[in-house]
């Protein structure tokens, strides 16, 4: 959030502060000088790069929230854990934030996986959960059933999945397509099933991996032959970034498209910029973009960090404007009231769109597909939901 957006939200954070500073707050803040809220991260680990950087953009929210008078009175205070990336350390740290240190709301984790597996403990306590960037549909309803404490700011694998499949079609014209996915990953699994159902043409190739694998020479020889137009990659960086580079070396060079997963500067470290030509990918944000609430954002967190926010960076920042909005349009620091507050935001101006929660607590939102060619971006092109 930024310019007159943000003016206008902190302007209306800071007259509430000064209104519950006399009148007292309610709920489990009560008796605390601040109103917690629990961050759940992979700071350490396989995809530790999504979690710092997601870390790094709930704090800024945090700081500039508090530095305009926090909210209901109070400041906000970020209790930040360590999941490692592990589903078993997510579900502890969960229990945890909501238990023990009696969080009124949770931001984070960033992977599917991570948040399914929080699910159950803060479903027990009733804390709500928003994850910047768990993509995978199942993560809201689950075989038909709603998650009642889980919300996202990101858009869906499904969307994704779709948005690429046309943009195969439409924009690069291409009728085959090979697809390499991680058969180890919901979030892999997910984008290939929405890619396959959209994709107007024929799926010649379908080869799979395990999250961890470094060498991918063989799928990629088996590969190279055939006549194919994209090649798409549902994975995050880690791989992405290796495969690319081994597609390449390997002379490889028809598009390739990926998901949000590729939007990590690891990408470019791993793959190195001179084999990142004609790569696209779906995008929560960007930061080439003119908007000034985006480029105040970047500036801030430049400032801060020494570095380019990437998208999710981005997506944790709004989710912790969209936290401290529904604990403003609840009046009440409690997770019942939060909970309830956060089903019902509507025209959220954030910095990866403006967001309207569905009954599945889904953003209704639009989508980017980043262009890259010497590892830099080159175009963005916005895609409506």
């Amino acid at each position: 959030m930024g310019g007159k957006d943000m003016k206008r939200f902190v302007a209306s954070l800071a007259v509430l502060a000064l209104f519950a500073t006399g009148c007292g707050a309610g709920g489990t803040a009560k008796d605390s000088d601040t109103i917690k809220i629990g961050a759940n991260f992979e700071l350490s680990g396989e995809v530790s790069a999504y979690g710092t950087a997601e870390y790094q953009g709930a704090k800024l929210a945090v700081d500039e929230i508090n530095k305009a008078g926090g909210v209901l009175g109070k400041k906000l205070e970020l209790v930040k854990l360590d999941n490692k990336s592990e589903p078993t350390e997510s579900a502890s740290v969960a229990t945890k934030l909501a238990t023990k240190e009696k969080v009124v709301a949770i931001v984070g984790p960033a992977t599917s996986g991570n948040v399914k597996a929080a699910t159950p403990s803060v479903t027990k306590a009733k804390v709500p959960l928003v994850t910047p960037s768990g993509t995978d549909d199942s993560v809201t309803v689950e075989k038909g059933r709603l998650q009642e404490y889980i919300y996202r700011v990101c858009f869906q694998d499904s969307f994704q999945g779709v948005t690429l499949a046309n943009y195969a079609n439409k924009d690069l014209g291409a009728k085959k397509a090979v697809i390499i996915g991680d058969s180890s990953s919901d979030y892999a699994k997910g984008l290939t099933k929405s890619f396959e159902k959209s994709f107007k043409g024929e799926i010649v190739a379908k080869e799979s991996f395990t999250t961890g694998d470094k060498d991918f020479k063989a799928i990629l020889t088996k590969i190279k032959d055939k006549d194919f137009d994209v090649l798409y990659m549902p994975s995050y960086y880690e791989e992405a970034g290796l495969i690319i580079k081994q597609a390449r070396e390997l002379g490889i060079q028809q598009p390739i498209l990926g998901a949000d997963g590729f939007g990590n500067e690891k990408l470019v470290d791993l793959a190195l910029p001179e084999n990142l030509n004609n790569i696209y990918y779906t995008a929560h944000y960007s930061d080439q973009s003119t908007d000034k609430k985006v480029q105040d954002f970047v500036a801030a967190f430049k400032k801060e960090n020494k570095k380019t926010p990437d998208a999710f960076s981005a997506l944790s920042y709004d989710s912790v404007y969209m936290i401290a909005k529904a604990i403003e349009n609840g009046k009440e620091a409690t997770p019942e009231k939060v909970n309830d507050a956060l089903g019902k935001i509507k025209d959220f101006e954030g910095i990866t769109g403006k967001i309207t929660m569905d009954k599945e607590h889904n953003p209704v939102k639009s989508t980017l597909v980043i262009k890259l060619e010497n590892g830099k971006e080159v175009s963005n092109t916005v895609v409506n939901p």
